[in-house]
Formats: structure tokens, C-alpha cells, sequence
């Protein structure tokens, strides 16, 4: 049987500062032969998310960095092509981190789910609002911050694939919700389109101001993407008994030297707030938990969004970047091969 040839992005450096192009090397190859128990899955779509970046580094994070000479580590959906497994059949939709490749071999045990099909709902939906996309802006903003009706929560990145669902999340629960992006289209976007009480344009507004004037009794959640000078800002007007979500601090991830601050620190004291920092897999256990209501709210028109399609596997290295930018258009991915 002629083997398929498979392309894959193999790390040759550490990114210093933005990813290069020449940080990473585009590979072909044959795909390898099943071992009892594999299955070969045909890639679809390629997540990109900020997690990326910490990956390629030689630094103390959540999981093992991806070594040089490894293919690049990412969140996948695709189809399996051939199985020696038999919990899952060709033609089957799965779920795994495949990394950034056309085909992948793995061992079901090391992680990969199966896909229902649901007539009408695009496949892209289970890598944004019906997967971990999803699982991180539910569990974040509920299971950590416990949202009351009348609260006001603040997200930042808020036009993000996470932030604009957790804003949405918050209305669900009757809560004011202030987003704060980088343009006046996002901006746009998330009050006329999602629902939020209020947007902040970074760029353009004193963030601090802008808050004080959006919120002024104060700050009770805060759903935290960023980092830098908006949490500062933030936490300047955190009320008393505030409860914090830090799900990621994008604006440090390419920096080159040490990042100071936060300088309004002492208001975590002086507030008496919580902050806590989670991975979505600390909660993969409840993921059916999260699923179900995400697509209750979805099937109910309570919960849009959006996702932005890069096409080709070549562009991966190139398209990882509008994460930092902030040009991508909600939930970023790659279109490695057809649905079919």
C-alpha cells in the first residue's frame, strides 16, 4: 500500500521576540505504518492560539516545551483515514493535539475524542464555542468567579475567541459587561452584535478613564487575557471581595526582557481578591458539563461567534502572528485539508 506523504512543521529555534518564519521548517515525509491500537487521522483544521508561543520556549510552563527537531505542537480536528483500533472507524471526526501537520498517527489513549455529527452545525463550531475554546471561557468565568446578577465583569481581549464568548456568558447571567479590544470594529462588534454594556478601544481610549467612566461603582470580575498596562488599570478599580479569572497574559508572550509589574499589585491586599490562574485541562473531566450548555446557549441564539479560516498548512507560521497583532477576526485556525 503506497503511504500518503505528510507535511509537517518542525521547531529549528526559540523565537526571539515575534515568531519567524525561519524559527520553524516545513518537512515532507512518508506516513508511518499502524501499530496495533493507532489510528491515522487526515487533519483538517489546525487551532492557533497564544499557547503557541509559550510552547516553542525554553521556559517553565504548564506542559513540556516542543523540543527542536519536534513537530510543532497544536490542538487539531480531523478524520481518520485508517485505524488498527477498534473504537473508531475510518471516516470517524476526531478531536486531538496532532500538532501542525497534514497527517497524524496516535494512540487514541494519549487523547484524541471522538466527534458527533450534528446536521447543520459547521465543524469549525467544536474549535471554538463546542471545545476547549468554549470549555476555557465557561469554566474561567463560572467556576472561578461565580457571577451574581447585577456584577460588573470586565474582559479583556474581549473581541478574542475566549473573551467574546465569556462576555456573553456574563449577559447570559445577568451581569454588566465591559469589553476591552483594539479597534472600534471589534468594538462595535461586541455591543451591537454580542450584546456588551460597554467597549473600550485600547488604542485609542486611557483605559483607566474609560473604566472609571463605564463602571463607576467599581469592578467585581475580571476575565484576564492580557496582562500589562490594562491589568494595572483594572485593578485600580477592583471593588472589594473581586474575583479574578487569569486565563492568559498575551501582551508578555513575545517580550524579550523581563516585564515589570504589576504595579497596582497591593490592591489584591487591599481588596481582598482572588485571583486564580487555570488551564482548560484541569477541567477535562467536566467538559460534558460545559458542552451541553454551551450548545444549549448556541442552539438558543444566545451565544455567536466568530471564526477566522486561514487556508493551507504553509501559512500556519505566518497566520500564528495575528494573534499578537490583533488582526484575527475571532477563533484563529488553519484549513489544512477538505472536510471530506
Amino acid at each position: 500500500m503506497t503511504r500518503p506523504l505528510n507535511q509537517a512543521w518542525v521547531l529549528r529555534h526559540r523565537p526571539v521576540g515575534a515568531i519567524e518564519l525561519s524559527d520553524l521548517e516545513l518537512q515532507s515525509r512518508p506516513v508511518e505504518a499502524l501499530l496495533p491500537g493507532q489510528v491515522l487521522v487526515r487533519v483538517i483544521y489546525l487551532s492557533l492560539d497564544p499557547t503557541n508561543r509559550i510552547w516553542m520556549s525554553d521556559m517553565d510552563q504548564y506542559m513540556p516545551p516542543v523540543e527542536i527537531g519536534e513537530v510543532m505542537r497544536g490542538g487539531t480536528l480531523g478524520i481518520v483515514e485508517e485505524s488498527l483500533n477498534d473504537d473508531f472507524a475510518p471516516g470517524d471526526y476526531v478531536m486531538g493535539t496532532l500538532g501542525w501537520q497534514k497527517y497524524g498517527i496516535m494512540d487514541p489513549r494519549q487523547g484524541l475524542a471522538k466527534l458527533p455529527v450534528i446536521p447543520g452545525l459547521p465543524l469549525t463550531a467544536f474549535m471554538g464555542v463546542l471545545g476547549f475554546i468554549g470549555a476555557t471561557a465557561y469554566f474561567g468565568l463560572l467556576d472561578i468567579c461565580d457571577p451574581t446578577p447585577g456584577e460588573t465583569i470586565v474582559v479583556s481581549a474581549a473581541a478574542g475567541a475566549v473573551g467574546s464568548l465569556v462576555g456573553q456568558i456574563g449577559k447570559i447571567k445577568g451581569c454588566r459587561v465591559i469589553g476591552i479590544a483594539g479597534t472600534d470594529e471589534k468594538c462595535t462588534w461586541i455591543t451591537k452584535d454580542l450584546g456588551f454594556d460597554a467597549a473600550i478601544n485600547y488604542r485609542r481610549e486611557n483605559v483607566l478613564d474609560a473604566l472609571r467612566r463605564h463602571a463607576p461603582g467599581g469592578v467585581d470580575i475580571y476575565f484576564e487575557n492580557v496582562g500589562g498596562d490594562i491589568l494595572d488599570a483594572v485593578l485600580t478599580v477592583l471593588n472589594v471581595g473581586s474575583r479574578i479569572s487569569l486565563c492568559g497574559l498575551i501582551s508578555s508572550y513575545n517580550a524579550m526582557d523581563p516585564v515589570p509589574g504589576p504595579y497596582m499589585f497591593r490592591n489584591l491586599l487591599m481588596k481582598r481578591v482572588m485571583l486564580k490562574g487555570f488551564i482548560v485541562s484541569d477541567y477535562i473531566a467536566r467538559f460534558p458539563e460545559a458542552i451541553a450548555a454551551l450548545a444549549q446557549w448556541m442552539m438558543a441564539g444566545q451565544l455567536k461567534y466568530r471564526v477566522d479560516v486561514v487556508q493551507g498548512l504553509e501559512q500556519a507560521p505566518v497566520a500564528v502572528n495575528k494573534l499578537f497583532d490583533g488582526t484575527n477576526q475571532g477563533k484563529l485556525v488553519v484549513q489544512v485539508s477538505g472536510e471530506k
